[in-house]
């Protein structure tokens, strides 16, 4: 998915977000610098709303009044997931709010308002829940530090050759800061028209540009990381792909993603079955489809989906923080099946490969075992593992 505010999902993202009436907020301020006076008791009060708490108060705004302030309510629900520290935290701290991404002097108003006296039922609807904020993730990390350090790559990310904002060469430059073995190079293919998505010929032109970076990462003494040839491909609801097999063949790993009829009601899970079984794809990305405060996403018999294990193929953890698919939730059932799992923060710039801690620390909460996520693998024990499930899949769905 593409960043913030990007052409390739500016259909979904205009309906996210939203804004409060300033003349029913009231909020105490000092009479010298006119900043907000930590209220009477907020230290205890505090406590009690968290980032995901402020995210859905934001969000139940934006059903409140009218644009144009809809648009920074919106917009600050979908950041508070990214906050670096939790909001309550700055205010018992006497730190300004306005230090938080998506927050000016209006929202920080409003929100110290919500911790001095914290509004009741605070449960999510289906459509924002199963969220994890960056604080909750870093906290879930912290409990098990060797957890993100052993993770060896990054399995979807996508360049300027689609719908991404950095190079081939940026998105390596950050891996290379994160001390990789791999990326693997996900831009979209042709069927997402909306996203830039690359045909056969662009594919092999596209090669030659990770060649040279490669090339380029072992001249400047980098022996570790390598850049992996890969793609989204773009899977209607029969589970078919949008490119050629001969085109896939070439590549080092194949990513399948739904992109279309994603608001039906009805089961899918014969949906997820074929994408299983089509021999083109080893990993499964985002299979749900939900977007925060946007799109519920698909239903389907999960057990089923997950207990494919025949087929060795891997089910994404789509670490973009309005995504998070395969949801928390869902990660249990996936644990309970011995499904293999495939991390990927779903990167459209290089700044966004830190998404990976979303990921990360929904598998630890849910038990996952590191010897069932690709991401823990060596570079060569992935490329060994791809080579399996493609002779398999050759073999089992030949004709």
């Amino acid at each position: 998915m593409k960043s913030i505010g990007k052409t390739a999902q500016r259909t979904e993202r205009k309906h996210r977000g939203g804004f409060v009436n300033p003349s029913k907020t009231k909020v105490a301020a000092t009479k010298k610098t006119g900043r907000l006076a930590p209220p009477r008791g907020a230290s205890e009060r505090t406590q009690f709303l968290s980032n995901a708490s402020l995210a859905e108060l934001l969000a139940r705004e934006t059903d409140k009044v009218k644009p144009p302030l809809t648009t920074a309510f919106r917009r600050a629900a979908r950041r508070a997931f990214l906050w670096p520290e939790e909001a309550a935290d700055l205010v018992r701290s006497g730190r300004s709010l306005t230090e938080l991404q998506g927050i000016g002097p209006y929202l920080e108003k409003v929100i110290e308002t919500w911790l001095s006296d914290p509004p009741q039922d605070l449960n999510p609807p289906a459509l924002r829940q199963n969220f994890l904020t960056f604080t909750e993730a870093h906290s879930i990390l912290a409990d098990n530090p060797a957890w993100l350090t052993n993770v060896k790559g990054d399995l979807q990310m996508h360049s300027t050759w689609s719908d991404g904002e950095g190079s081939i060469s940026d998105m390596a430059k950050a891996a290379v800061a994160r001390n990789y073995e791999y990326i693997a190079i996900t831009d979209h293919a042709k069927g997402l028209k909306i996203a830039g998505g690359i045909d056969e010929r662009q594919l092999e032109q596209q090669a030659a540009e990770i060649e040279n970076v490669n090339r380029e990462l072992e001249k400047a003494g980098n022996n570790r990381l390598r850049v992996l040839r890969s793609l989204e491909l773009n899977l209607n609801p029969a589970g078919e792909g949008d490119m050629e097999q001969e085109a896939l063949a070439k590549l080092d790993i194949v990513i399948g993603c739904f992109h279309s009829s994603l608001r039906r009601k009805e089961d899918q899970t014969n949906r997820y079955l074929a994408a299983l079984r089509n021999p083109s794809l080893q990993i499964l990305g985002h299979p749900r489809g939900p977007i925060y405060n946007y799109r519920l996403g698909l239903t389907a018999d999960w057990r089923r989906v997950f207990g494919q294990a025949e087929l060795d193929k891997a089910v994404e953890i789509d670490a973009y923080p309005d995504r998070q698919d395969v949801s928390p939730d869902l990660l249990v059932l996936a644990k309970e099946a011995g499904c293999r799992i495939s991390f990927g923060t779903d990167s459209h710039g290089p700044s966004q490969l830190r998404f990976i801690e979303f990921a990360a620390a929904s598998a630890l909460r849910a038990g996952i075992a590191q010897e069932r996520v690709l991401n823990f693998m060596s570079r060569d024990r992935l490329l060994d593992w791809i080579e399996t499930v493609r002779q398999h899949a050759s073999s089992t769905f030949a004709g």
